[in-house]
């Protein structure tokens, strides 16, 4: 099993449809599971990408 090593939580919002009646949402972190160091951890795509910087 893979390790959670990010610190990021997910966003919240509103939908609004035409109505313009607001009913919460969420939009969860795109966490993907990646090797570092011969370990499987899972990471935000965010955090993948600077780390390949």
């Amino acid at each position: 099993m893979a390790k959670n090593i990010s610190n990021r939580k997910n966003m919240s919002g509103n939908n609004r449809p035409f109505s313009l009646k607001a009913t919460k949402k969420t939009q969860k972190v795109n966490l993907q599971t990646v090797t570092v160091d011969g370990k499987k951890v899972r990471m935000t795509a965010k955090e993948i990408r600077s780390m390949e910087k």
